[in-house]
This record gives structure tokens, C-alpha cells and sequence, in this order.
């Protein structure tokens, strides 16, 4: 193996001292006033990066390792509005301004779920993720965090709470090892982090996404429109998208339950979308594993997952890009707040100043949307009922509030009163409609096997 130190890090403006095992104690106490605390962060998506910039912010020595930075991620690339303001993100990095959302029912009934949208004040804003993620990783190195292009192969756990991990990996060719403190591990749902901590295991969706470069004529339908496809043909468990980039549209699909199908189901979604993809050249096709709820554990020892790596995607609506840098943000700024003011990292530390503050804002989010993908995902009949509450005007509302800012708002308990009655109304009806369209689905099948 490789010196502890490489020379990669070596380069980095604070001092790192080598590891010469018969020159460092047994036990090696760690204290604010002794030396930086070292931060390894694996994984450079939106929660690492976010991770990096806070602990490099707060004085701490930062190291950020990216196995692929020139990759990107199968992902719709929508954001919330707050979060430009919030992460302090140029409109430069916008490709699209998306203020009409198309919502299409099993039985392609088309819902323009966009009435609390404007192409001024409230929209959707569409990003690439290599681009978006390439500014958060430059940001993080302008603030003091250093860049590691690697894979992280293994992580060697410390004997006691006093003693550093020991984090193997590979970079230019060579295997390398450096001494850590403290790990993020925002290394996406397959983390080698996890596994190495223990952190239980989790269900995965596969997300699967065709970039396709439409002509002008074509590509201008979707200047400022993304659309959203319900129904078991393109997706049993989740919902299959268009949405719109710089100069070309992001075409996939999600599944939990019919990962073997996912081609098949891509194929649907074309067929669905119909001509509106005609002429297109398919520029990349990319897959990657998404989360289905947090991890088990997601602090173990001095380790903290953080995004994908813990679990943050949000059911019926599959976001998870806000989540990622908010958790990457919150958990780099308790590491901070722990090491300034306790001068030590400690499991209880992290799980007090990092999870509890996560779980308070945000678990309540989470399980309503969970709760709301168990009544309207688990059939068409329940799909078609929510392409048919979605165009309710109340709904929209809330949606939009809530999903713009990032709160869950109270609403009024008269309107409240008359969306339930409404809701069960639409559930009643779109059972029956249900079985009508997997008839018509079956007759069209069997009629098309005799073609």
C-alpha cells in the first residue's frame, strides 16, 4: 500500500501530518486547540459538496472525494425555487423556467397541474445535474476543501473513539490511504460507506433516463413545459417524465417492483408521448439506483450519511435533489458546531445537533408523501384519481406551497373539510373507471397479438 499521505494531498494548504506509526502515540486524543479536525467526505453530488463547503467554512482540514467528476445522474434535474436563494445558486445554471406542468392519467387525460405558476415569479426551475453539481464541487474548493478525484475502496475503523479511520482508495492508478476524523458519506442509494458502518439495509428504485436532442420545431413545445406520465404501462410504482433542457429533453422512468422491465416501460413512455419526440437523437442513456426511505442507522460512530447515501428521497414525487444539499449542509455545519464548541465529534453529537434537527423539519414531510404514494400508487385506479384531484385548484395551491418553499403548510380546515369529500368522491369514481381501462388496455393488447 501507498503512503498514508499522498502527494495529491500534500498539496493542500492546510498541513497534514504523515503517518509514521512509530512516531504517532497508540492513542491519539483529538482537541480544537491540538490540530484541524479532518473531514472526509465521499461522495461529490449536491450532499457532499454542500457537506464540504460547511465543514470548510467552519476551519475544519475538508477532503472531498469524487470518483467520477465528469459523470452525471439519471435525474428530472428539478429544484425547488427556494433553493436558489437558499444555496445561493446563479440563474445561470437554469436551463429552463418551467411554468406549465402537464400531468398525464393512466388513460392520458392531460392535467395542466400548473395554475400556481408564473414564468416570473413562481416556477420550476430545470438544471442539469454535472452542471449544477460541478459549481456546489468548485465552490466547496474555493472555501478551503480539497478536491480528490478517487474511489473510495474501504474504510478501516478505528480501534477507539480517540483513533482516526483510515480511508483507502484509488486515484490516478495508485492506491492511496489517508487519516480522517470524522466521514460524510454522501456516496449515493449503493454506498460503500454504509456498508463498511453497517448502516442496514434499504429498498432501491432504478431510475432510467434517455437524453434526446428534439428539432427546433419539436424542442419549442417543451420551452417551458414539463410533463409528468401516470399508469402501470410506463411505470407500477412510480410516474415516468419529459422534462426539458437546454437543448434537449430528459425522457425517463422509475420503478421498485419491475426493475427487470425498465427497458420495456421506456418504450411505453415513448409510445405515450407519441409524435412529440419524433425526429429525436438519443445523446446519452444513463440508470442509477434511487432510495426508497431512510436508512436504518444513519449515524454510526464518528460516520454520518447524508443524502442518497441516507435515504432522502421523497415517495410520490421522487425528489431527492433539495434533500441531498440540505442534509450535505446541515450535518457539515454540526460537525462545525460540535468541533468549535465540545472540541470532539461524538455519535451522540451528531445524532443530537445533525439527525434530530433533520428529523424535526422534515420526517413529517416525508410520511405524508409516503402516505400519499400508498393510496393513489399502488393501481391505475388510484393513479387516475390523482391526475384527477391534481386539477383542483385547491390542490395545486397547496402543492405549489408547499413544494416551493419547502413547508408543510397548514391549510384551511374548511377547504381541508371539502378536499377530503372530494378525495373520497374521486377514489369512488376511479375505481369503477379503473377496470375500465385495464379492460380497454387488455382488448387493445389481445387485438394488437392478432395484427
Amino acid at each position: 500500500m501507498a503512503s498514508i499521505t499522498s502527494p495529491l494531498l500534500l498539496a493542500h494548504k492546510t498541513k497534514i501530518t504523515t503517518c509514521n506509526s512509530s512516531h504517532r502515540p497508540r492513542h491519539l486524543t483529538i482537541t480544537a486547540s491540538a490540530r484541524p479536525l479532518r473531514a472526509a467526505v465521499i461522495g461529490g453530488g449536491p450532499a457532499g459538496a454542500s457537506a464540504a463547503e460547511s465543514l470548510a467554512n467552519a476551519n475544519i482540514s475538508t477532503y472531498l472525494f469524487e470518483r467520477n467528476p465528469t459523470g452525471s445522474k439519471p435525474c428530472g434535474g428539478a429544484i425547488p425555487l427556494c433553493m436558489m436563494e437558499e444555496f445561493s445558486l446563479p440563474h445561470s445554471l437554469i436551463d429552463r423556467h418551467v411554468s406549465q406542468f402537464l400531468l398525464l392519467s393512466p388513460s392520458n387525460l392531460p392535467s395542466l397541474f400548473s395554475r400556481h405558476l408564473s414564468a416570473d415569479t413562481h416556477y420550476i426551475p430545470m438544471l442539469r445535474r454535472e452542471v449544477l453539481d460541478s459549481f456546489l464541487r468548485e465552490r466547496a474548493k474555493e472555501k478551503g476543501a480539497l478536491v480528490v478525484p478517487g474511489l473510495v475502496t474501504g474504510i478501516k475503523m478505528p480501534r477507539s473513539e480517540k483513533e482516526p479511520y483510515v480511508i483507502q482508495y484509488i486515484s490516478e492508478g495508485s492506491t492511496q490511504s489517508i487519516e480522517a476524523d470524522v466521514i460524510v458519506g454522501a456516496d449515493g442509494a449503493n454506498s460503500r460507506v454504509a456498508r463498511e458502518i453497517g448502516a442496514g439495509e434499504y429498498a432501491t428504485a432504478i431510475a432510467f433516463q434517455e437524453r434526446i436532442r428534439l428539432p427546433p420545431s419539436a424542442m419549442s413545445y417543451y420551452t417551458d413545459l414539463a410533463e409528468m406520465y401516470l399508469g402501470s404501462d410506463v411505470s407500477p410504482d412510480f410516474y415516468a417524465w419529459v422534462f426539458p433542457k437546454c437543448d434537449h429533453v430528459a425522457v425517463g422512468t422509475g420503478t421498485v417492483s419491475s426493475k427487470p422491465s425498465i427497458k420495456s416501460l421506456q418504450a411505453s413512455l415513448h409510445a405515450r408521448a407519441g409524435t412529440k419526440l419524433a425526429g429525436g437523437t438519443v445523446i446519452r442513456v444513463e440508470a442509477h439506483p434511487i432510495p426508497e426511505h431512510p436508512r436504518p442507522r444513519r449515524v454510526i460512530g464518528r460516520v454520518a450519511l447524508v443524502g442518497d447515501a441516507a435515504g432522502y428521497v421523497t415517495k410520490c414525487s421522487g425528489e431527492g435533489i433539495y434533500f441531498a444539499a440540505k442534509s450535505g449542509r446541515l450535518c457539515g455545519e454540526a460537525i462545525g458546531k460540535l468541533w468549535r464548541e465540545e472540541g470532539k465529534v461524538t455519535e451522540a453529537g451528531l445524532k443530537r445537533e445533525y439527525l434530530k434537527k433533520w428529523d424535526d423539519e422534515f420526517s413529517g414531510m416525508f410520511r405524508f408523501l409516503d402516505l400519499l404514494h400508498k393510496v393513489f400508487y399502488k393501481d391505475d385506479a388510484g393513479k387516475e384519481a390523482l391526475a384527477e384531484m391534481c386539477a383542483d385548484a385547491y390542490v395545486q395551491k397547496r402543492t405549489f406551497e408547499c413544494y416551493l418553499d419547502k413547508k408543510m403548510v397548514v391549510g384551511h380546515p374548511w377547504e381541508e373539510m371539502k378536499l377530503a369529500w372530494r378525495t373520497v368522491g374521486s377514489m369512488v369514481r376511479n375505481r369503477v373507471l379503473g377496470k375500465e381501462v385495464e379492460r380497454l388496455r387488455t382488448l387493445e393488447a389481445n387485438l394488437s397479438s392478432l395484427v
